[in-house]
């Protein structure tokens, strides 16, 4: 991994437009979830540890087919992916005796990719530009998805994982909802795209009666 890939701005544009490596998989990661990873493929661990030396995020994208395990012998194809994505903070690590690289990462900020190109491993890097996303109160009439939340973040694999929930912030809220549901990861992606909570708090408590009936 060459040290060309840098969380800068570039002159003249947007300061919250940087290039940054990315990370495609079949998960979708939402701002404040937790994702444990265990990586073997060397593009992977040189990317992982560039971004600890430098203090460093990445970005986790959604494939849109293929596995998250990409064929190395081809490293010029550029994944399908789709266009918006999480910044994805390394928060714990630790190397395992098999050789896998143990981490676990935290959900940042929401990015849309504006451009990306795969290097000589098969690293892919993009251009990414922060999404800001309104939050405020959660309105009485989603108590019942509150409760749902409350639910599904009592359960001990969850509370193991420890994800960051703000529960009288819409945003926050609707996030944790997308993120824990047992509902497909494009199903899962059409949330993190969604711009405003409350448009994404109404088509969840849609979702929360169609898994309950």
């Amino acid at each position: 991994m060459t040290d060309e890939i840098q969380a800068t701005s570039a002159q003249g544009e947007n300061e919250q437009t940087q290039t940054i490596p990315l990370f495609p998989l079949r998960t979708v990661l939402f701002p404040g979830g937790t994702l444990p990873l265990r990586i073997f493929e060397p593009r992977y661990v040189d990317m992982i540890r560039w971004c600890m030396r430098e203090s460093s995020g990445f970005g986790v994208v959604l494939l849109k087919e293929g596995s998250d395990v990409l064929d190395a012998s081809t490293p010029a194809d550029t994944p399908n992916i789709f266009s918006v994505g999480t910044e994805a903070q390394i928060i714990d690590f630790d190397q395992a005796d098999n050789g896998l690289l143990g981490i676990v990462a935290r959900g940042g900020e929401k990015f849309r990719v504006l451009d990306c190109g795969t290097e000589s491993d098969g690293l892919l890097r993009g251009q990414v530009q922060r999404l800001a996303e309104p939050a405020g109160p959660i309105a009485e009439d989603y108590q019942p998805l509150l409760d749902v939340l409350k639910d599904l973040l009592a359960h001990p694999l969850i509370q193991e994982l420890n994800p960051q929930t703000d529960m009288s912030e819409d945003r926050s809220v609707s996030h944790r909802l997308a993120d824990l549901l047992p509902i497909a990861p494009e199903l899962k992606q059409a949330f993190l795209e969604m711009e405003d909570p409350q448009q994404r708090l109404a088509q969840l408590d849609l979702v929360v009666k169609q898994l309950a009936s």
